[in-house]
């Protein structure tokens, strides 16, 4: 979803490990310089010092504008190209750039390598797949895409009754041995392990159609399930011979267990994979074993998805890999577990004190899964008052788990395992954690010493006041009472923004011994890096951790109040638009991309959506539009709205532009020059086309070095 993270001059809303996924039209515009942040033909880490990039998006970025330099440091050939895949960045600064290897446009099989920078951007190391430049006698094949295909079904190995077509045979370079050939690469389909549609990858060489390698390609299948808390939901599986298992190849292989009521103290003893010939799971109650396993395979897929679309975050470690998970651990064990000595994580069947229901519910999914995250950033130890702050923080993001997941069954609030049906209603509730009889709402001498389940409430207390304020609401159908330590009212900043200011103080901040003094420390720090040091966010950031008794509130930064969201009835008074706010999403609007979001990653001049535009460092074109619009036929009809532009550009020059429209008619055109440190109300005149029905259109376009961003609000015509 957050396909635009890109590093703004001015703004350091990218998230720690946050990535970007774009699709642009590249240009063919001849390069300008840029000073210092140019590709250095001599020098490969220039871009890397230049941009000094704290964000994996930046120091993507930047990877990517030294892979030429970079290609020639490492002898590559002239008709090599690098393409940066992914970026890891030490806690010493020092940076580890993954490339894949392209040759006279094609992919290279083996080609892959990482090189290793100092902080400084020098190249300390690199390690490639296949050594040195690779090298073809030519790129024109003896063999057609049909004749290999012809040959790749015949290779074939994983299936039978194979088929291939000439469209699904791909040229590459295939440098997997000693001396790199050309080749295409096939896939072929027939009856195999993962039923009648399994898949296989064939390798032939182009010039003789040798077999030079073949492995299974395994796919997600979706199937229905049906939980004890979650309800009738889709899940994957995975297709194996004539059956079916709980192996959910769409996030990570994540494969669900049954127990078999294993010990705790040895939970995968009897353990199997759940099977079966059909692909449909559960029947809603415990007298199916299956229906526990549905309810952990949706919350978990659930939880990966919320983190990836949220912060880029590919699953528990960012790897891309998830981790098994085991039901009907025990007996009558109302507890779940992560353990980080088997990455893997374990779920009770509930007790007498539960009605026997099994611990399995969504936001139980999201906390246990959570905690894994928290073992690969900050690792909080579980003691004292960071062992508190680790158990708010899945606590946190089981909620937002749960909010995200939007499954109507099982709403989004601020009580934990409300689904559990336990005797006072859930396990434990955020918004006045000490309602339990146990859990702290506010800090105390000593917080450290109380068991981390109920210090825990501190976290917890502080995230529900961040992000929602103070007073009496109703969310998700039970009633919530944002009270406080010290007697203050104040406004929320929404629980997107605040699990955003967690995630990033989590990830880039905490450490294993950090207490709550440094949790306020981190956010604070968190939400400065999100939306500035004189932010409204910041300060009510530290009105939250006040609130809860750590730490006092810093001044007002006099920004006032931050608009509450609005109510979703577009078009108000005198809008002949619809949907101007964007708080009903996508409503109204016609856009080529990913434009109208609820993002945390950067602010909304009112409510939470807004569109962003541009922002990718790259030749790109995009819009955001509406037609039908009638313009009032009295008085002098304008177009107002707020756009907040922020940029890596420098000068006057008009590099990246944002073109406002009526009926393919430019009326007036925002650039790169007119940046501003927040939003700036905007009005274009329309009496020319008073009384007509007419098509309005933001059409932004950048170039192929820096970027500027472009943020859209609260758009009128009236």
């Amino acid at each position: 979803m957050y396909r635009k993270n890109a590093l703004a001059a001015g703004v350091a809303a990218a998230l720690a490990l946050g990535s970007v996924t774009m699709v642009v039209t590249q240009s063919a515009a001849a390069p300008r310089s840029h000073g210092a942040a140019a590709d250095s033909a001599a020098d490969p880490g220039a871009g890397f010092r230049a941009m000094t990039p704290d964000t994996r998006s930046g120091a993507i970025r930047a990877a990517e504008r030294g892979t030429a330099a970079t290609a020639r440091a490492l002898g590559l050939g002239p008709a090599e190209r690098l393409v940066v895949k992914d970026v890891l960045i030490d806690a010493d600064g020092a940076r580890h750039v993954r490339y894949d290897r392209t040759y006279s446009g094609l992919p290279v099989i083996g080609g892959d390598l990482v090189v290793h920078l100092a902080k400084d951007g020098k190249i300390t190391g690199s390690d490639l797949a296949h050594q040195g430049a690779v090298k073809v006698a030519g790129t024109t094949p003896k063999l057609s895409a049909a004749d290999a295909s012809a040959k790749a079904v015949k290779h074939a190995r994983h299936v039978r009754k194979a088929k291939a077509a000439g469209k699904d045979s791909t040229l590459v370079v295939y440098a997997v041995g000693k001396v790199p050939v050309l080749a295409y690469r096939s896939t072929v389909t027939g009856a195999g392990e993962a039923g009648p549609a399994s898949r296989e990858a064939v390798i032939v060489d182009a010039t003789s159609g040798t077999l030079l390698d073949q492995y299974e390609l395994h796919q997600s299948i979706t199937g229905t399930g049906n939980g004890v808390t979650s309800g009738q939901v889709s899940i994957e599986t995975t297709q194996t011979g004539s059956g079916y298992t709980l192996t959910d190849a769409a996030h990570g292989g994540t494969v669900v267990y049954d127990s078999y009521n294993s010990p705790q103290s040895n939970p995968k003893q009897n353990a199997r994979a759940f099977s079966k010939t059909t692909n449909s799971w559960g029947n809603g109650t415990t007298s199916s074993r299956e229906s526990a396993a549905v309810d952990a395979s949706y919350g978990l897929a659930k939880t990966w998805d919320y983190y990836k679309e949220s912060f880029n975050r590919s699953g528990i470690r960012n790897d891309g890999r998830g981790a098994p998970a085991y039901v009907h651990v025990d007996s009558g064990l109302l507890n779940a577990f992560y353990d980080d000595t088997c990455f893997c994580m374990f779920f009770g069947d509930g007790s007498s004190q539960n009605g026997n229901t099994p611990v399995t519910a969504l936001d139980v999914a999201g906390h246990e899964m959570s905690h894994g995250v928290t073992s690969a950033t900050a690792n909080l130890n579980y003691s004292g008052e960071s062992g508190g702050l680790n158990e708010a923080t899945s606590d946190i993001f089981g909620t937002m788990v749960e909010f995200y997941a939007n499954n109507a069954g099982d709403p989004g609030d601020y009580f934990i395992g409300e689904k559990l049906n336990m005797s006072g209603g859930y396990m434990r509730r955020m918004d006045n954690p000490s309602a339990d009889g146990n859990s702290l709402s506010c800090w105390r001498s000593g917080a450290g010493s109380v068991d981390v389940h109920y210090s825990s409430g501190i976290g917890n207390h502080f995230f529900y006041l961040a992000a929602e304020g103070t007073g009496a609401k109703t969310i998700g159908g039970r009633s919530h009472n944002g009270t406080t330590c010290n007697s203050d009212t104040f406004a929320g900043i929404g629980k997107d923004k605040a699990a955003a200011v967690w995630y990033r103080a989590l990830s880039a901040y905490m450490t294993s011994t950090t207490n709550y003094a440094g949790a306020r420390t981190a956010t604070l720090q968190a939400a400065a890096d999100l939306y500035g040091t004189n932010s409204q966010e910041r300060y009510l950031v530290s009105k939250a951790w006040a609130a809860v008794s750590v730490g006092t509130a810093l001044p007002d930064p006099g920004n006032g109040t931050p608009t509450p969201t609005p109510d979703p009835t577009d078009p108000p008074t005198g809008n002949a638009l619809t949907n101007g706010s964007f708080e009903q999403g996508t409503s109204g609007w016609t856009q080529s991309d990913d434009i109208i979001t609820n993002s945390p990653l950067q602010p909304a001049h009112g409510g939470s959506w807004y569109a962003w535009m541009m922002g990718y460092g790259t030749s790109a074109i995009e819009s955001v539009s509406q037609s039908n619009i009638a313009v009032p036929s009295t008085g002098t009809p304008k177009l107002t709205f707020w756009l907040k532009v922020s940029t890596q550009e420098s000068g006057s020059t008009a590099y990246d532009t944002l073109k406002v429209k009526v009926n393919g008619t430019a009326l007036a055109t925002y650039s790169n020059a007119n940046a501003s440190a927040g939003y700036v109300q905007k009005t274009v005149d329309l009496s020319a086309y008073k009384g007509q029905t007419v098509k309005l259109e933001f059409a932004g376009t950048e170039d192929a070095y820096l970027s500027t961003i472009f943020l859209l609000d609260d758009i009128a015509i009236g």
